[in-house]
């Protein structure tokens, strides 16, 4: 079971194909990614060369961090990825937002992320992976210090 390979934002200005159709999605707690997503982000990870941005005239970045850049449409807003910025082996690692997908009808819930930033009242449902912010960035080759 997969989601979709194709998916864009809000306006439809902004369109990619996935290399890959994606099996599973995760949510992650943090401060900026509940910033820019008003809530809980949830993403898909994908390796650099994964995608293909086939509309991306309205794409934009805004670097948010020393090691991370967010992508948004111009033209409506739709937050559409973070990318890894920091050098090392997982340097390009993108997180695409899952509902960009055309479709993620057969995915699977699998991961939570950054789940000590995590408020009290944000709670799911069924058992999955979670992780901490330093087992996070441990895992992407990031020091916290």
């Amino acid at each position: 079971m997969s989601g979709s390979k194709t998916g864009g934002c809000l306006c439809g200005a902004t369109r990619f194909e996935l290399a890959e159709a994606p099996t599973e999605y995760g949510a992650c707690h943090c401060g900026m990614c509940r910033k820019i997503s008003g809530g809980i982000e949830m993403g898909i990870y994908v390796p650099p060369g994964g995608i293909t941005w086939t509309q991306a005239d309205t794409l934009r970045a805004y670097q948010s961090s020393e090691w991370a850049e967010r992508g948004f449409c111009g033209t409506c807003g739709s937050n559409m990825f973070w990318r890894l910025t920091a050098s090392g082996p997982m340097h390009g690692l993108l997180s695409l937002s899952v509902g960009a997908l055309d479709s993620m009808e057969t995915m699977k819930f699998a991961t939570e992320v950054y789940v000590d930033h995590k408020p009290k009242s944000h709670s799911f449902a069924g058992r999955r992976k979670k992780m901490t912010e330093a087992e996070v960035l441990e895992s992407v080759g990031i020091s916290d210090g």
